[in-house]
């Protein structure tokens, strides 16, 4: 079986916002990936891959067939979008087939994102025009995913399916962005990097606590008049590379993040949060749903962080400026 891997993304802003038709940035991130495949897979193909055990294959193959009985009932109601073709599914998943990924689950970096654009691209009776449709392919995504999350904006599984970086002005309105960022200049001081909390998180349940504090209508117009502003203006500030800007607004959003959506913070790293804040040396934001799994750092000096709070973690540097 010919296997394409598909990415991890990273959605370096946007989280929650892009949930009230708010702008996102989102980027495909190939250090961790995963693939189809029926038999154990070549080591020698990928070396970013950790040892597998059977085991896990096995139970990615229970898990599979989990989620076909949920395509199947969308298929029996007529309301499957995605039009797959599930009777090869059904006979792969018989055969063994399995997910085969080193994208760490629970870490907000797209696992189910990933697994989801793998079936559509190996099922889909007639796959569409990755450039012409798409939003579409968005709202196919949205409810192959629902199995996973209970809701999904679609997002995760179009930027690991299209494997190219995104601009989410609105809900109905995204764009390739055209800039290679996969060149970008290693040689800056300043770097934005992905740090582990060292525990996964349940997307579900952190976006019913947003969807819960949505309901309060003073809640709702400082997350417009305010997070959606400073998010806004990040994207533009990053697109424009003025570096300057970036971080005074990164900044604004940590602190902001710090008082409303404590809750979604591992409560490891509130001390951390804060004090990269008040020290101006490093800010932290949610990478995704937040709860756990990774953080996102910012910082105008990287090599000065080996010495400081954030030396005990993983880091995995994503873009230096």
């Amino acid at each position: 079986m010919k296997k394409f891997f598909f990415p991890s993304k990273i959605l370096l802003f946007g989280e929650y916002g892009i949930i009230e038709n708010s702008s996102g940035l989102s980027f495909p991130y190939p250090f961790y990936k995963g693939a189809l495949q029926l038999n154990e897979p070549n080591h020698n193909l990928s070396t970013t891959f950790t040892t597998p055990i059977k085991k896990e294959f096995t139970n990615s193959n229970l898990e599979l067939e989990k989620y076909y009985n949920f395509l199947l009932l969308l298929e029996r109601k007529k309301k499957d979008l995605a039009k797959l073709d599930l009777i090869r599914l059904d006979q792969d998943i018989k055969k063994g087939i399995s997910f085969h990924s080193n994208i760490p689950q629970g870490y907000g970096i797209g696992s189910s994102g990933a697994l989801v654009a793998s079936i559509y691209d190996k099922y889909a009776k007639n796959k569409l025009d990755k450039k012409k449709h798409v939003i579409t392919l968005k709202n196919i995504f949205s409810q192959m995913e629902s199995f996973f999350h209970g809701k999904s904006s679609g997002l995760d599984p179009l930027i690991c399916y299209l494997n190219h970086p995104l601009l989410i002005h609105s809900k109905k309105n995204i764009s390739f962005i055209k800039k290679n960022y996969k060149k970008k200049n290693f040689k800056g001081k300043g770097a934005i990097f992905l740090i582990d909390s060292g525990s996964p998180r349940k997307t579900s349940s952190m976006v019913e606590f947003f969807e819960e504090k949505f309901k309060c209508e003073n809640f709702k117009r400082r997350l417009k008049e305010e997070f959606i502003k400073y998010n806004e203006t990040c994207i533009n500030a990053f697109l424009k590379e003025n570096y300057h800007s970036l971080l005074k607004n990164v900044k604004l959003l940590s602190t902001w993040v710090f008082h409303h959506f404590r809750l979604m913070i591992p409560i490891n790293f509130l001390e951390i949060w804060e004090k990269g804040i008040l020290t101006n040396n490093y800010y932290l934001k949610l990478c995704g749903s937040g709860g756990g799994g990774f953080i996102l750092g910012f910082t105008k000096n990287y090599e000065t962080l080996s010495k400081l709070e954030l030396r005990k973690y993983v880091k995995e540097i994503l873009f230096r400026f």
